[in-house]
Parts: structure tokens; C-alpha cells; sequence
């Protein structure tokens, strides 16, 4: 089971299965949101220091470019600001029929242009990785896309956790993963191999990791964490996924811990199913929340939700990333996140079993996410959010803050200024050192 993680993986999507067609379905309407285009070229890169990013602040002035940003933007392009997408092809102007399907445009560019989404993710399944170059001048494609109306900054990532989960695997350097990195009882691995990984991301103009994996992994019948995670221990988990968190701000490169409240011990796939753990609140504080306690003071910039029910955290029966209970009540309130929380892949089964996909979305933003990531159905979904908006199910100022925090995150990662790709960077003499070193030690 854990060996189909490396087609699938958390966060991964259906590939070519279900597809929606968005004929007719409404999109962003264009808004001059001068404020992000005028102020970019005079954004610099990220120095922010890690512990920064985990109260939501920019590190500067209350009216910074995130702010004004927010300010320009008409309701429709701030609803299309919560949404991360997959977009099929390897150019950033090649036709696919998945986006035709889709999106009702055929290029990578044109789906970027039409529903002007926060973020896109990469996957090698989407036919976005065959080749450095390929992908920075991909990424760069996709970048100016967003930047074509003077709209905000595109968020580009990826899942590459090493190890099992590897979606740039042909192209960068083979680092341990998780597991491997735990059982050599250094933390300095752990930020070493984020860091090195974080590099090569930049390199080839990906600004967001959907790591570390902060689960526990206490279910030796775990289908679908297992190697992922670092341990089983959470004292012996939780600082490694704070050195990493290191290590990726130190390579300026946004890191995700996941997946909250915890996957760790767990007998089903929640991308095929709705597991359900039955921990106590008390089993919980002490067993599943220190990696994530530790990611969050690390400043950790997103956290991501898993489709999983823990009754005794939220008897509704509603998986976590629908739960206000869990996503607000604990992560925003016990455990003091201020930064941005994302939802896993809201097309595997384990978020869809009870309600319907424009529900979804809904009940995610009214729980606390920020970051709605894969829809099945973008159109449906964009159109679900902005008619909970009118309605008022969800106010205006609800959006905001997710907005404002989305933004946020991209102006500490300097993604309202220039990025400059380098695939020759990749697999470097020094990276390559680095992973000879923690394979070594993980024997």
C-alpha cells in the first residue's frame, strides 16, 4: 500500500481520474491590482527570520505590500486567492485536454490567467516534471501568467518529502527521507536535508515544500505514513521537524507541517477512506500535537489538515479539515497558529464522503482554512465560495484574513519581486556530500 505513495502521496490528487468540465462556469473577473506590480520590483528576497512566519506579521510595517495588495483586489479575485490547483503540461503554452476538460482552456498559462488561483502544485503525473530546465522555465511561464493583469504573486509547490514521496525524483539530488533522517538521531540531518532539498526547490522556481511530515507514526499498520514521518516517538519527532522547518526557511522556501491533528495512527488511506482515531484530548497533547507545537515556534509557515475524525477532538463526526473544533478551537486558539492552514487534497475520498464538493469548501473556510488545495471541480468550487460570500454563510472579513494571510506568506518569501531560476544548481557537489553523509549515518 505505502508503495502506491509514489504515484499518489498525501496531497496528491486523482491524475487524470474524474474529470470536470468547466464550460460556462465563471471565473475571476480581472482587477488592477496595481499596489503588488508597482511595489514588487523593489521587494527583496526573504531574511526574515523563521520564528516570524508562525503569527501570520510580515516583519514590517502594518501597511505592507500584503495589505495593499488585499486592498486592491475585488471580491472574486480575493476568493480565487484561496485556491491551489494542478494544471497539466510541461510548458507553460502547451495545450493539454485535461485543462480543456477542466478548465475550459487548453495551457497551463491560460488556467492561471482565467481563475488567477493563490497557488499551483506540481506533479510529475500533470506531465510538470521531465527536466530542470523544463520545469524553471515552466515555473517562470506560470509566474508571469499570474503577473499578466498585475494580479498577486503565484505560490508554486510541490511535494517532494524525499524518500517515498518524491515528485522531482529524476531531476534533484536523492536525499533520505524521514524515517531515515529520524533513525539518525541528529536534527542537524533534518535541517540539512531541508535545506538542500529547499535549494534545488528555488532553483528551479518553486517557492513552497509541502513538508515536513509531522504525524507520529504509531500504527505500524500505517497505510499511508509510515516512512514518511520521522519516528514514533513525538519527543524524538518533534525537534526534527522543527530543524527542518529550519532548513527550508534557510534555503527561503515556505515549509507545511502535516498533517493536523495527526495521521499517525491511522489503519486506512485517507485517500481512499475516512479513518477515525480514537485518541483522547489528553493521548493527543502528548502523543500527536509536540511536532506540530514545535513547527509552529519554529514559524512554520503553513499547516496542513488531514481527512481524518477524532471524536474525542470533535464528536460531530466531520474530518478535521472541515472542523471548526480542530482547525480554529486547537490550531488557531490552544496551539497560537497565525499562519496560513491548508487543506489537504480536497479530492481524495476521505473529505468527500459526507458532503458534497461545493459543501467542502464551504465547510473548510467556515473551520478555518485558508488554502482550499485541489478541488475536483475548481469552477464549482470558486462558484460555491463567492455565493457563500453574497449570501453572507461567509462574510467578507472572513476572506480577508485568509487572503492577508496567503499574502503574507509570499511577501516574507519574496515572491513579490523577482525570482531567478538556476537549474545547474541542482546536485551539487555540496548537496550531493550532504546526502552521502545521512544515508551513511541512517545505516
Amino acid at each position: 500500500m505505502l508503495a502506491a505513495l509514489l504515484v499518489a502521496g498525501c496531497s496528491s490528487g486523482t491524475g487524470a481520474v474524474g474529470a470536470q468540465t468547466s464550460q460556462g462556469a465563471s471565473a475571476p473577473a480581472s482587477s488592477a491590482a496595481s499596489a503588488a506590480s508597482t511595489a514588487g520590483s523593489a521587494a527583496s528576497t526573504d531574511t526574515t527570520p523563521a520564528t516570524s512566519s508562525s503569527d501570520g506579521s510580515s516583519g514590517g510595517s502594518s501597511k505592507g505590500l500584503a495589505e495593499r495588495t488585499l486592498a486592491a483586489m475585488s471580491l472574486r479575485d480575493k476568493v480565487a486567492q484561496l485556491f491551489t490547483v494542478v494544471v497539466w503540461g510541461p510548458k507553460a503554452g502547451a495545450p493539454s485536454k485535461e485543462n480543456q476538460a477542466r478548465y475550459g482552456v487548453a495551457t497551463p498559462a491560460e488556467v492561471v490567467e482565467k481563475f488567477r488561483p493563490g497557488g499551483v502544485i506540481l506533479f510529475d503525473w500533470a506531465g510538470n516534471v521531465s527536466g530542470a530546465g523544463q520545469v524553471a522555465a515552466l515555473t517562470t511561464g506560470l509566474r508571469e501568467a499570474a503577473r499578466e493583469d498585475g494580479g498577486a504573486p503565484l505560490v508554486i509547490g510541490v511535494d517532494q518529502e524525499n524518500g517515498i514521496v518524491s515528485r522531482l525524483r529524476a531531476l534533484v539530488t536523492k536525499l533520505p527521507g524521514a524515517a531515515q533522517i529520524g533513525a539518525t538521531g541528529q536534527t542537524a540531518n533534518a535541517r540539512d536535508v531541508a535545506r538542500v532539498t529547499g535549494e534545488e526547490l528555488r532553483a528551479l522556481g518553486i517557492s513552497l515544500d509541502f513538508a515536513p511530515v509531522a504525524d507520529v507514526n504509531v500504527n505500524p499498520r500505517n497505510p499511508v505514513i509510515g516512512p514518511r514521518a520521522y519516528g514514533s516517538d513525538p519527543k524524538k519527532v518533534a525537534p526534527m521537524v522543527g530543524a527542518a522547518v529550519d532548513g527550508f526557511h534557510a534555503a527561503k522556501v515556505a515549509s507545511v507541517a502535516k498533517h493536523f491533528p495527526g495521521h499517525g495512527d491511522t489503519s486506512v488511506d485517507s485517500h481512499t477512506g475516512l479513518p477515525v482515531i480514537k485518541h483522547t484530548m489528553s493521548k493527543w497533547r502528548t502523543l500527536d500535537a509536540p511536532p506540530f507545537r514545535t513547527a509552529i515556534a519554529h514559524g512554520v509557515d503553513v499547516v496542513m489538515s488531514a481527512h481524518v475524525v477524532m471524536p474525542e477532538l470533535d464528536p460531530s463526526g466531520d474530518p478535521a479539515t472541515l472542523s471548526h473544533r480542530i482547525l480554529t478551537g486547537l490550531l488557531r486558539d490552544e496551539l497560537g497558529f497565525g499562519g496560513v492552514i491548508s487543506t489537504d487534497a480536497l479530492d481524495m475520498a476521505g473529505v468527500r464522503k459526507k458532503y458534497g464538493d461545493s459543501e467542502v469548501v464551504v465547510r473548510a473556510v467556515l473551520a478555518g482554512a485558508d488554502m482550499l488545495l485541489m478541488p475536483p471541480n475548481l469552477p464549482k468550487a470558486y462558484d460555491a465560495i463567492l455565493k457563500a460570500v453574497k449570501s453572507g454563510r461567509i462574510s467578507e472579513s472572513r476572506i480577508n484574513e485568509s487572503v492577508l494571510r496567503i499574502l503574507r506568506l509570499k511577501e516574507r518569501r519574496g515572491l513579490f519581486g523577482p525570482i531567478r531560476t538556476d537549474p545547474g544548481a541542482l546536485r551539487s557537489p555540496e548537496h550531493l556530500k550532504v546526502a552521502q553523509r545521512v544515508f551513511a549515518q541512517s545505516r
